[in-house]
């Protein structure tokens, strides 16, 4: 809740506190000097109406406060608290009219003077009151404040009872002063039934049931994101002008941990598009997609060892069988027969999880950081580097060579180089004379490390 809404809330807030007590005072005046009961219930009414509209305005002050250690969801269930004490004394004062009217009915004591002053004080009731309940309705809809809404259906349902009031008033006038007591109660009823739906809403709001037809958009709009395969959970609750929503969503598991990061950075820009003031936490679950590739699923199963992903995966398919190749880097420091221990775990698991599996070998090897501190040696090694580049233009499909640099750790190299191939070539069959070239120099030069070739078309 930005700063300048809180003010604005308040502002209403205090202004329907000062428009109470003048209709108050204005009321009770002219009842008593008439001796109208149906002017001393509007009377009654608009001091409930003083006492709600005070209510409002601390529960409006207080509730927009930030969240702190013993109140996690902040304060704004002081706004529903307000609503429903305003509503208990709806009630209470409801019911001392229908006695007092009843009493006056049953007794026959209609003693009611009427003037001009009787209709000028429910006449300006009614354009307060219209003013008023308009003015805080269009607060409480921008700012979603239920203590604001409360304090309008309170000055909306003044204005009925007004004219109810008015109603009796003219019949008084014309010679039936029972009328009063009626419109008395016939104010009292109308208020009771306000009283129930405002009540209704308020129970509601602090059991934390929310609108059904809010948690279908919600969820339509989590669903809408890209990337969300399933919506398993969504739980919403109000708390003042704000809305808490809770999601478990389903994310396909083979996907990068930052791409999974930004849909559910969709999702809580999707929320907060239909509720800005919503606080969205989200939870992901992996999701297994029915068209993943055993690659994909020989990935997910030894990364679910913690282990580094798999490299160099050869899957071929021989008399209907499977057969399954790749290598497995383990811990620096890791023994021989932890990491074999695993390894079998992992054979067995690809043979669990996959059909038609002829063999799986893995091909176990050390992990060791990139981050070496080597040498560079490519201006004083010239002689080793005029070697290496006359061996790789031997082969026929390699036109040129350039941008040899050698790093040396020990008493061993690693070499990088750019060499230019045909560009009609296939991609495949780029990877295929990369391959044999490096082949050539491990066996030529004993003392490679490490050899990455760069392959540009000419």
């Amino acid at each position: 809740m930005t700063l300048a809404a809180s003010k604005e809330k308040k502002l209403i807030a205090l202004t329907s506190v000062l428009a109470a007590v003048f209709l108050t005072s204005f009321k009770l005046g002219i009842g008593l000097w008439t001796n109208s009961l149906g002017i001393l219930s509007e009377a009654a009414h608009s001091g409930l109406d003083l006492l709600a509209a005070i209510i409002t305005m601390f529960a409006v002050t207080f509730a927009d406060r930030p969240a702190d250690e013993d109140h996690p969801y902040g304060h704004g269930k002081l706004e529903n608290i307000s609503a429903f004490v305003e509503t208990l004394l709806l009630i209470l004062t409801c019911a001392w009219i229908v006695w007092e009217g009843v009493g006056r009915l049953l007794a026959h004591t209609h003693h009611v003077e009427t003037n001009i002053w009787s209709f000028i004080v429910m006449g300006v009731a009614i354009l307060i009151d219209m003013s008023r309940s308009r003015a805080l309705y269009r607060v409480a809809r921008k700012h979603n404040s239920q203590a604001l809404e409360a304090d309008a259906l309170h000055f909306s349902s003044d204005v009925w009872s007004s004219l109810t009031v008015i109603g009796g008033l003219f019949f008084v006038w014309l010679g039936y002063p029972e009328f009063d007591a009626v419109a008395a109660i016939g104010v009292a009823l109308l208020v009771l039934f306000v009283s129930y739906r405002l009540g209704r809403r308020t129970i509601d709001a602090l059991m934390d049931r929310v609108p059904h037809s809010l948690t279908k958009e919600v969820e339509s709009a989590i669903k809408s994101v890209e990337g969300v395969e399933e919506l398993r959970k969504v739980r919403i609750r109000t708390s003042g002008a704000h809305m808490f929503v809770d999601t478990v969503v389903a994310i396909r598991r083979t996907i990068p941990f930052q791409s999974a990061h930004t849909i559910m950075d969709n999702i809580e820009r999707a929320v907060h598009h239909i509720h800005p003031n919503a606080d969205v936490v989200v939870h992901s679950e992996p999701f297994e997609a029915k068209d993943e590739t055993i690659i994909d699923k020989i990935r997910m199963i030894v990364m679910d060892k913690g282990l580094r992903a798999p490299h160099n995966i050869e899957v071929q398919l021989t008399g209907g069988k499977y057969f399954i190749d790749f290598d497995v880097e383990y811990a620096e420091g890791k023994s021989f027969t932890e990491a074999h221990e695993m390894t079998s775990e992992i054979e067995r698991q690809i043979q669990t999880a996959l059909q038609s599996i002829g063999k799986v070998t893995i091909h176990m090897e050390e992990y060791h950081p990139s981050e070496r501190i080597l040498t560079n040696v490519t201006d004083a090694e010239i002689n080793l580097s005029n070697e290496i580049i006359e061996v790789t233009q031997r082969h026929n499909d390699i036109f040129a060579c350039k941008d040899l640099t050698l790093l040396k750790e020990g008493h061993q190299y690693n070499a990088t180089l750019t060499c230019q191939i045909e560009k009609t070539k296939t991609l495949d069959e780029v990877h295929q004379i990369i391959s044999d070239v490096e082949a050539v120099l491990f066996r030529h030069f004993k003392q490679l490390r490490r050899i990455i070739i760069h392959a540009e078309p000419k």
